[in-house]
Order: C-alpha cells, then structure tokens, then sequence
C-alpha cells in the first residue's frame, strides 16, 4: 500500500508508550477505577457517588435511560470533564492531581474514544486520521507507517486508504474511527453508542471487530449503549439510573 503524504509531527520529547496487555482472560488490576464520582452542571445532580471498575480486557457496558450519567461519567473517565467529588484513576494515576496539560497527556497516551458519530477529520484521508495519535505522542515515521498500515488491513479497510471520510460509507468510517483509537495501545478504550448511527449488519460488524480487538489486545473497555447487541459483547453490564449505579451484576 502507498503511504499518502506525510504531515510533519509536532514536536514531542515523549517516549512511544509500552506494549498493550497481551490476553484474551481480564486481569485482576483494575485499568480504570472510579470511587464516589459526583458531578453538578448548574446544581443540577448528573453523578451521584458513582464506584465502577474496569480490569485489562475487560469489557464492560453502561447502560440505562436517557439522563441517567453514562455520557458524563464517560467524559470523567477519559479526563474530558472533572469530577467534583470523588476519585479516578488510569493505570494507578489519579486524574484529580493532573493538570490540563497532564490530563491531555494521559489521554493522548493511554485513552482511546470512539464516537457515535465518528469525528474523523474531514479534511486527512483514512491513513492520515490513523496516524494522527501517533504523530502527536512522537512515534517515528517508519513505525507510524507500519502500524496504521497493520490495523488499517486488521480493520479491513486498507483499500480505502486514500479515502477521506465523506467518500466512505458509515461503516468504514468506524472501523476507521475504531483503529484510530487503538493504534496507540492505549491501556482503555471509551466508546460512545459505537453502534448507533449504523444499520444493524454494519453495526454486528463492528461490535464484533471491538470484541475481537480488545481480546487480541487485552485493552480495557468501558461501552455506553442502549443496545442488547452491544451488552451481548461485554462480560459485565452497569446500569445507572438518575446518576446513581443500581445494577452490576457480574
């Protein structure tokens, strides 16, 4: 596959990040661990007290009714929002002693999202919307190239390589969307109603490519959903109400 125009990266000291785990079995130390989360918008009560962990490749579904807190616990998990009480940790760093710049550190590192609409950059091509994780924690060019080349054919979208996204169907947009967020190993992987701007043969496609990678990868996720199909992939479903946990079976 020819490799489409490089962009220069930005300028960054940082090391390249360590391997994933490598396990299809979830371990016993939790990747992601949430205590008492609360958060307010305006007053308003959305967290209240919320405890959920997660382990390496574990996958775990939150689930419950519209206004119920997955969004923004979701948002607290990936450092996007802070919590006003409680405490999160990522792979033993707790997020409430991490300034701005340490929190996009983390994320950039060790967080990887995926959006129910996709959020690819119209203006990058496939190949470029993959290795822009890597360009920005300092990954060299040759490793970059083969990475993004590796996933792109795990993903099955390597012939659409050249192809920015208004020339892509919805489906190849997330398997995309999806290898962007995994190709700088993060340690989670946050997905957002993966599945919900998908008809349902592009949608079991890509609910199975996220069981299929996060077991080859051993990366934790944590999957909001309203879907019984998106449940069915995750060993554990937490179920919130009124931003309150009250259901976590195991």
């Amino acid at each position: 596959m020819g490799r489409p125009t490089e962009h220069t990266p930005p300028s960054s000291q940082s090391p390249a990040p360590p391997p994933p785990f490598s396990t299809t079995t979830p371990h016993d130390e939790p990747v992601v661990l949430a205590s008492n989360v609360e958060k307010a918008y305006e007053g308003r009560p959305v967290l209240r007290g919320v405890s959920v962990s997660v382990r390496a490749g574990e996958r775990v579904a939150l689930i419950g009714p519209s206004g119920s807190g997955k969004t923004t616990l979701l948002n607290c998990l990936g450092g996007v929002d802070r919590p006003d009480q409680g405490s999160i940790r990522i792979r033993q760093e707790s997020l409430e002693t991490l300034d701005s710049a340490g929190l996009a550190r983390l994320r950039r590192f060790h967080v990887g999202t995926v959006f129910q609409f996709f959020h690819l950059l119209p203006t990058l091509n496939a190949f470029e919307n993959v290795e822009l994780p890597l360009q920005l924690i300092g990954v060299p060019p040759a490793e970059r190239e083969e990475r993004v080349n590796r996933l792109l054919t795990r993903v099955k979208v390597e012939h659409r390589a050249h192809a920015r996204p208004a020339q892509l169907s919805g489906g190849e947009q997330q398997r995309i969307a999806i290898a962007r967020a995994l190709v700088h190993r993060p340690a989670v992987l946050l997905a957002d109603e993966p599945t919900g701007n998908l008809d349902s043969v592009n949608g079991a496609n890509v609910l199975a490519l996220l069981r299929e990678l996060t077991d080859e990868t051993g990366t934790a996720l944590v999957l909001v959903t309203h879907s019984p199909e998106a449940t069915a992939i995750c060993h554990r479903v937490v179920a919130l109400r009124d931003g309150c946990v009250v259901d976590s079976p195991h």
